[in-house]
């Protein structure tokens, strides 16, 4: 479903300073204009209707290089959204700076080269989006580790942990200050083995993570209309599905048949980052090929039931 957004404003360089957001209190702490809970709140809904088309449309999206991140990225551009991505790879004309661009059909855009795992890149990246105007924050970086991976065991899945929820959780710090009332968008992305998988724990719980950041975000955000959610995909056709490190080979199909396509992924997160999508808060959508239906007993043409794979 497309996003309904206007053309965005001419790219602004990203300014450095204080700590970026990283260190301060959650916004919702300091918020209470109770955005839409009066006798107004039509005509609240019809002045963003008619300032969308001339406020900026910014969109950050971590994880841009590939999979997910990289089809949201494009997906977002060509809703109209000016796009900086985040990433460990920086685009093909990265520079001293850590900056590069990275292309989407004819357009390009700003790449953010930074590690989120190391806290310095991450606090460097707060200070560098802060202050700037941000309609929608996409954080779509993460990393599949099994428990048999032996650096992963031994740290109890730190990086895990730091890119999944604390990467989350402090840009969101440093992105919402400046993110317009009514119209500020967050989506997380999850993964359907947050419900649990065999040789998973700790990628598992990172994910699982993201359910509770997601609501409790939600709620400190609701009085100023801006809505947090996650989109919790079950295979994905990403090099992710492919990587050495998951120590077990690649699922099987879901009862779908296929694989879900990362262009799928980015249409769902382009709706909840649309303004249509404006009612829908704290909640998570997965999107996993039918893998629920395992848990019905469904079975794939076969006798034996389907497996969960994520």
């Amino acid at each position: 479903m497309p996003a309904s957004d206007g053309p965005p404003a001419k790219a602004k360089s990203l300014a450095v300073g204080g700590d970026g957001g990283c260190l301060r209190r959650p916004v919702g702490d300091r918020v209470g204009t109770g955005w839409g809970r009066h006798a107004g709140q039509t005509e609240d809904w019809e002045r963003v209707i008619r300032t969308e088309t001339t406020s900026a449309a910014r969109a950050l999206v971590t994880g841009s290089a590939s999979g997910i991140g990289r089809a949201v990225a494009r997906r977002l551009m060509a809703d109209g959204y000016e796009v900086v991505g985040v990433d460990r790879v920086a685009g093909e004309t990265a520079g001293a700076s850590g900056a590069g661009a990275e292309a989407a059909g004819d357009r390009q855009h700003e790449t953010l080269r930074a590690d989120l795992t190391a806290p310095d890149d991450l606090a460097r990246v707060c200070a560098q989006v802060a202050g700037a105007p941000w309609s929608v924050f996409v954080h779509a970086a993460g990393i599949m580790r099994a428990d048999a991976d032996t650096r992963t065991w031994a740290t109890a899945g730190r990086d895990l942990w730091l890119l999944h929820v604390g990467a989350a959780a402090h840009l969101a710090a440093a992105l919402t200050p400046t993110m317009p009332t009514g119209r500020g968008r967050i989506v997380l992305l999850s993964s359907r083995a947050a419900r649990g998988r065999a040789g998973r724990q700790l990628y598992a719980a990172s994910k699982a993570a993201l359910d509770g950041l997601a609501r409790s975000l939600a709620a400190d955000l609701i009085d100023r209309g801006i809505t947090v959610n996650v989109v919790a995909p079950g295979a994905t056709d990403t090099p992710m599905l492919r990587d050495p490190h998951r120590a077990a080979p690649m699922p099987p199909p879901p009862p779908l048949g296929r694989f879900v396509a990362a262009e799928e992924v980015a249409a769902t997160v382009a709706f909840l980052a649309s303004i249509e999508a404006g009612a829908i808060t704290g909640q998570t959508l997965y999107q996993c090929a039918g893998a629920g239906l395992a848990s019905a007993g469904r079975t794939n043409g076969s006798a034996a039931p389907i497996r969960e794979e994520t």
